[in-house]
Formats: C-alpha cells, structure tokens, sequence
C-alpha cells in the first residue's frame, strides 16, 4: 500500500492505494482466478484433464492462465476488440487459445464475448467456464484477502473504499469484509459513460439507452453481473474515457507508479468526489494491474491524439498545468525570511513565489527580478520578514479559463497566475508557460 501525494494534495484525506500489481500476474484477478479454480475442483465441476473456458478482458484471463499452466489444465479465452494488444499476447504467451470478438455488440449477440464463451463451452468435451460475473467465488476471494489485508495495513483507519466496477468482485468482497469491521466506511464505486451501474444504483431502473461503446478498460458492464452487491456500495461516480485515460499517465508521471486503466478512472472519479472528503479520512484506491498491459494505448501519445485526448496545444490553463507537469507547488510564508525565501527559489530554480498567511491565504507575491533590485540597494534585506517586502498576489483563476484570456493577467507587475485545478490544488503559470500554448 502506498500513498498517494502529488495528485491529492488538494484533498484533506490521506489516500493510499492499494497496488495490486504485486501479484504474480500483475493484477487483483490472480486472487479471484485461483479461488475459483479451486472451488470448482473442490465441486468436482473441474477435473484433470479439462479446458477452461472464461470470457475477459485480459487480467483474469492471465490469472487463470497461470494457474492452468501448474495444474495442467488448456485454456480458451475470449476477449473484446477494444482490449489491449499486450493482454491478448500475453494470455497467448501462457499457452491459451484467444477469440476476439466485436465490442460493440449486445451480450446477448451470438457474437459478443459473453455469447461465444459460452458456446465454446458447450460445444467443448470436458470443459468448465469460470463465468467470473456471476460466480461468487470471485467475491468470496476478496472477502477473504483484499478486505482483511486493507484493514491490517491501516491499523482498522480506512474510511473510504474507492474501486473501480466491472465483474464487482473485487468492490463487494472487499467492502463486505470491511463493512462487517466498521459499517461506516463508505464505499464509491466508480463506473464510465456507457455503462449502466450508476443509474441502476440510484434509481433501480436498468437502461439500456445508458448502454454505448466506451474505451476505458475493466470496468462498467452492459448487464449486470451477480457479484454486484448493490447494497454494499454507497454511490457509483461516472468517469469519461478522456480523464481516465490521462489520469493513467499522471499516476505514473506524478506518483511513480505505473498502473493500467482502471486505477486511472479510480483517481478521476476520486477526485471529482474530493468535496465530500474531511480531515482524517482514510481513504483507499484500488489499483487494479499494471501500466505494461496499456503501452500501445494510454502510454502511447499517437493513440492518445487519434481520440482528442492529447493535442499538441493546450488550450486553457488545466492543459497548461498538465504539459508542464503538476509538481508541488513552492510557496513561502509571510514570516519567513527574505533569505529563505531566496533559497527556495535557487533550490527549485523558479523564479516567482506566492506569499501564504498563517490561515493559508494566499496575501502577496515575491519576484526573483524585484528582489534583486532590492538587494542590490539593501544587502541586509536577507534577514528581513517577507510580509513588509512582497508584491500583491498573483492574479488566480480556474483551471478551466481559456489561454486567451490568461494572457492579459502576465504584466509587468505581476508575472505570474495562479490556478486552482479540480482537486482543489494550486499552480503557477508564467510567460513562458503562456508561451508554449502558440509553440
């Protein structure tokens, strides 16, 4: 577990994730994949000799296919064309048989994935379909290891519970277990446009008019799949293919950790519910597998251009922020020293500081081409407070304010913005941040 801090240094919660990549298939899916081989063998339902058959979108089709490979058993799997090139080679790197099948198709087409996974198994001798949707092993996995492990490593602290939803194995085993510690933790599932979760939690009412193809990989169904235990989950936020999809390659670029798809939209959407968090939250995300399964698509910046989900412009002050980079934001104090105010300049190589009160307002600005001029005529001035010497503060604006109408706050008296991102965090932009929009 690890926590998360540039991206939620907005929120007042301290927010841990629970890295999932560990497993020896580099993904949650090995917990549920080997509980459900075992209970079937248990059953008898699963013998020597048999083909396992499963419908995935690649993480549970890796771990089954590792437990095949110990314990003998051929594996056919079927997958949607929308998955990445990476799960379907390395399901096929195991030793599996892989059928792609059309996204974009009702569960009940004679095509989709659903459909034809279960016609291989009728149609193949001595097989067994893992059927991970509706078969309660999956969450039972997750009852048994995910919950208990989340409450031991935060000493019994969690608060939140933040999962992203597909088969809802993970989400339902894990919050039943934690539920039964302390049934005031909440539980945000996290779904994307195209799949009907939330409007079914909210209203009971299964729309398929909320059904159509999205990107976003793991989470989000078109029906809804057994493990799903609606009660356990307090609210479901929507995440769209695009905040997913960068978020993936903020974790990676801003945290250090190279996660896929899914750990993505769980960031998002954790922090599109920023607001309802509070001083001493606990909160933890799961981050379902790894980046190396989404090199050809999130990780790669052609694939991100041909969905509009990168341009080589930024074109309001959120774009701005992103292409630089989000790092955290150096700031000075108004009873600090001139001095240290220096110091943090030279060590973070800026050239402006924003001047915070005791309360945390922002109240004054320091310059590092102002500063010299005074130190030129008042050497002693190093020792002096910053509050009777700062300029007034940098103009602020919203993350969403257009380019052009950040360039008229850059003056001569005031060299840099100030913008407030969705999370509640502040930037700075300069000149030359404004600069490369037209570059």
């Amino acid at each position: 577990m690890v926590r998360i801090n540039r991206l939620c240094s907005g929120l007042p919660a301290t927010v841990l994730a629970k890295v999932e990549t560990f497993n020896p298939g580099h993904s949650t899916k090995d917990r549920m994949a080997l509980k459900m081989i075992e209970d079937a063998e248990a059953a008898g339902l699963l013998q020597p000799g048999y083909t396992i058959i499963e419908g995935t979108s690649g993480n549970t089709g890796m771990g089954l296919a590792m437990a095949a490979v110990v314990k003998g058993y051929r594996c056919i799997f079927t997958t949607t064309d929308k998955q990445s090139r990476e799960k379907v080679d390395a399901l096929r790197a195991l030793g599996a048989e892989v059928v792609v099948c059309p996204t974009n198709v009702d569960p009940e087409d004679p095509r989709s994935y659903y459909s034809v996974s279960s016609r291989l198994a009728l149609e193949t001798p001595h097989s067994w379909k893992a059927n991970q949707y509706d078969n309660l092993s999956n969450r039972q996995a997750h009852f048994e290891q995910t919950g208990p492990e989340i409450w031991e490593q935060t000493e019994g602290r969690v608060t939140h519970l933040v999962v992203g939803v597909g088969t809802g194995g993970t989400i339902s085993g894990t919050a039943r277990y934690l539920k039964s510690k302390n049934p005031n933790i909440k539980v945000w599932g996290i779904d994307t446009y195209g799949s009907v979760f939330k409007k079914y939690k909210e209203t009971g009412v299964f729309d398929k008019q909320e059904i159509y193809p999205y990107v976003t990989e793991g989470i989000g169904e078109d029906f809804l799949p057994a493990n799903v235990d609606f009660s356990l989950i307090d609210l479901f936020e929507k995440v769209t293919d695009r905040d997913a999809a960068l978020m993936t390659r903020r974790i990676a670029r801003e945290e250090g950790i190279f996660a896929g798809n899914s750990a993505g939209a769980a960031m998002a959407g954790l922090l599109q519910l920023g607001g309802q968090l509070k001083s001493g939250d606990v909160v933890v995300v799961i981050f379902h597998d790894h980046g190396t399964r989404y090199l050809n698509k999130m990780f790669n910046d052609a694939w991100m251009r041909e969905r509009g989900y990168l341009s080589d412009t930024a074109d309001d002050a959120a774009g701005l922020v992103l292409r630089r980079g989000t790092q955290p934001l150096v700031k000075v104090g108004h009873w600090e020293t001139i001095g240290e105010a220096v110091a943090k300049m030279r060590k973070h190589q800026i050239s402006q500081l924003p001047v915070q009160d005791a309360e945390g307002n922002w109240v004054g600005s320091l310059s590092e081409r102002k500063l010299l001029q005074k130190l030129l005529s008042h050497p002693d001035l190093s020792a002096e407070q910053v509050a009777p010497h700062m300029e007034p503060p940098f103009p602020h604006v919203e993350s969403s304010t257009k380019v052009q109408r950040l360039i008229p706050l850059i003056r001569p008296d005031s060299e840099a913005i100030m913008v407030r991102m969705p999370d509640g965090s502040w930037h700075i932009l300069t000149q030359h941040d404004l600069l490369s929009a037209f570059l």
